[in-house]
């Protein structure tokens, strides 16, 4: 079963919105298009409470079921390239944050913490992409380089394009 956020989930991902918990909407950043079992499998296991509890609660459904109008669903997207409303700034910092949280929260808490609080005083794109190097050559030490590059890749996925910071700044 490939998973879609709904209508309420954009809502819950729209600034300014804070219902559910970090890792929820986490999950919820990362779920259209993704196999149940993938987002399940999230979060040492917790991902299969928490996928179970968003889509009872409206906020995930299933690609194939149809909609409330009775239509098809859409055919499901290509596996996921970043759609443009998670390539942000907002969304990398997300990222980074589940990563801190899933990679280093059991085996070294005070560098999970210590992650945390420095992308919480990341206020700009190169402070954040400092962060994140810094949390991606930890996991080279850790994980091997494979999986930084991996997650490397990932995070230039998540960012902006060029154009559209520089659009934004302007404003």
């Amino acid at each position: 079963m490939l998973l879609q956020r709904t209508e309420k989930a954009r809502r819950e991902l729209s600034p300014g919105v804070r219902t559910l918990s970090l890792r929820e909407r986490s999950l919820l950043l990362l779920a259209d298009g993704r196999p149940l079992a993938e987002l399940q499998a999230m979060y040492n296991g917790i991902g299969a409470q928490m996928v179970e509890h968003l889509l009872r609660e409206g906020y995930l459904t299933d690609l194939a079921t149809t909609d409330a109008t009775g239509t098809a669903a859409p055919a499901p997207p290509a596996p996921p390239e970043p759609t443009e409303a998670l390539r942000s700034l907002a969304g990398t910092r997300m990222y980074l944050f589940d990563l801190s949280e899933r990679l280093f929260a059991r085996r070294d808490p005070d560098l999970a913490r210590a992650y945390h609080a420095a992308l919480r005083a990341a206020r700009d794109r190169q402070s954040m992409l400092e962060v994140g190097e810094a949390l991606v050559a930890e996991v080279a030490k850790v994980a091997g380089q494979e999986r930084a590059h991996g997650i490397r890749e990932r995070l230039e996925q998540l960012q902006p394009p060029e154009r559209a910071l520089s659009a934004a700044m302007s404003d």
